[in-house]
């Protein structure tokens, strides 16, 4: 025998909000069934029965290819199933994909003027998911009682989690429908947990609009603007959120629920994250990734479940041109993908494609930060195709190797991460981009030395960060749904954005 909640059956809905509040009433039933189950785990040693709760589902039935998209979704590259037939995906944590799920909702309705299918999925929920952010009632155990939890509750199942829809590798057996969105619930939790672990920051608390950067230098500058801004009472940004969650809200804004919650952390987390919040989640977040195309796969596999509408790479790159300057930028248009870690996820032969909205904001951002006229924008900042590459010293290698495949690519700037971060946006449907500074020119005798380095930071790094600010700014007055472009969708594309 399983203990399970009481079962809800399948029921049909033509409204987005009446279905999303049918998600979270099995979604809470769930959570609630393991958590309570769990607490007597604990208190007692162990449990008469097994116990299991299912994630929601949602599925759409469509029986012809056509949409009656109303003119005003007709540009969307999303909201819209590929053909006739099932459709269906579990979900998670509707407390925080609410506003997700309904848009995806409300678009599915219109475009297909059918109904919306929610119940209970055949999929476990592993009882490690149901706990909350800050409960850690697992730690309490003993390893001989940890060892029992797998008798007795689902634990994280890898083979329900791979990111095959998202490879365009998925395809489903005789009878089972078609995905509906890129990640399932059991994806989308692991994410949101090995977020926490790797950012020191809660998954609500990520933005829209995310920056990368390789340097804890950047990181200083955007504390320091962050801190500043929510002193600015006509500020549109409401917080200014930490590692270890310590919030700081607007000057004449109170406390929050959770806030006191917030400690420092002894020591930073593997790749910091710093988040400035507006209201509607259309703020800006900003990591640290450290050096090394892992950590920049590691993170972006991570805020993909959250479905940001942009993130941009903001580092330093070594400069391959002697017309380059220190300080000059470059605005990556291709990549030469020597980085190696997604080579089995996306295959070589695919292009990197630059994506025209985010080009055309970061050149006027740099344009508007550094007082330079558009037309002059050349003798500053060059366009071009950067390398990246899993060689930290591949200067060292022998006969020049790597020097002659740059020259053949036409590169004009040279770093470790920028490649998998636009990679892995295209592999997502995550709209990237990617502006770096150069801050040394190896193959011309200009290599990094103590007091040199010092002044580069000095005088370039605060230009280049607010830059990377603007051009988020920039695109998010253009409004999300031009960013979701075309070329990031496949032929049989998932509905969900």
């Amino acid at each position: 025998m399983t203990d399970q909640p009481a079962f809800v059956p399948p029921a049909r809905f033509v409204d987005a909000g009446e279905a999303l509040a049918r998600v979270c009433e099995i979604y809470d039933a769930s959570v609630a069934h393991l958590r309570v189950a769990m607490q007597r785990f604990v208190s007692q040693g162990t449990l008469p029965e097994r116990v299991r709760a299912c994630y929601p589902y949602v599925a759409v039935q469509t029986h012809s290819s056509a949409r009656h998209s109303p003119v005003d979704l007709s540009h969307l590259s999303y909201g819209f199933v590929s053909g006739p037939g099932r459709f269906e995906t579990t979900l998670t944590r509707p407390d925080l994909f609410a506003g997700y799920y309904r848009e995806q909702f409300e678009l599915l309705l219109k475009n297909h003027q059918c109904e919306i299918e929610v119940g209970v999925s055949g999929q476990p929920m592993p009882v490690h998911f149901s706990y909350g952010e800050n409960d850690h009632v697992e730690g309490q155990m003993t390893s001989a009682h940890r060892a029992l939890l797998r008798d007795l509750f689902d634990l994280p199942d890898l083979a329900a989690m791979d990111d095959g829809i998202a490879n365009g590798t998925y395809e489903p057996g005789p009878g089972e429908p078609q995905p509906l969105s890129l990640f399932t619930a059991p994806r989308v939790d692991y994410s949101l947990h090995r977020l926490r672990h790797y950012s020191g920051t809660n998954p609500q608390h990520f933005q829209n609009f995310v920056l990368f950067t390789n340097y804890q230098f950047y990181i200083d500058e955007f504390v320091k603007l962050g801190r500043e801004e929510v002193q600015n009472p006509g500020s549109d940004y409401i917080a200014f959120v930490e590692p270890g969650n310590v919030i700081t809200r607007r000057v004449g804004l109170p406390a929050e629920p959770g806030d006191a919650a917030g400690t420092i952390p002894p020591r930073l987390p593997q790749m910091p994250a710093y988040h400035l919040i507006r209201a509607d989640g259309s703020g800006i977040s900003m990591v640290n990734i450290g050096v090394g195309p892992a950590n920049a796969k590691t993170v972006t596999d991570h805020i993909a479940v959250l479905r940001p509408h942009a993130w941009i790479m903001l580092g330093h790159c070594a400069g391959l041109r002697t017309t380059q300057q220190l300080g000059d930028y470059v605005l990556a248009h291709g990549y030469v993908r020597e980085d190696h870690v997604l080579d089995e996820d996306l295959p070589l032969w695919v292009p990197i494609p630059a994506l025209a909205e985010i080009q055309l904001a970061l050149q006027q951002a740099v344009s508007e930060i550094t007082q330079v006229p558009p037309m002059d924008l050349k003798r500053i900042m060059r366009t071009g195709t950067v390398a990246s590459t899993d060689n930290r010293n591949w200067e060292l290698l022998p006969d020049n190797t790597p020097q002659r495949r740059f020259s053949q690519s036409r590169a004009v700037a040279l770093d470790m991460e920028s490649a998998t971060i636009a990679a892995n946006g295209f592999r997502f449907r995550v709209p990237y981009g990617t502006l770096l500074c150069v801050s040394d020119k190896p193959l011309h005798g200009e290599i990094k030395l103590p007091g040199m380095a010092n002044h580069f930071y000095r005088e370039r790094v605060d230009q280049h960060l607010r830059i990377g600010i603007r051009a988020m700014e920039l695109l998010r007055e253009g409004g999300s749904a031009t960013l979701h472009s075309r070329k990031l969708r496949s032929f049989a594309e998932v509905a969900f954005q």
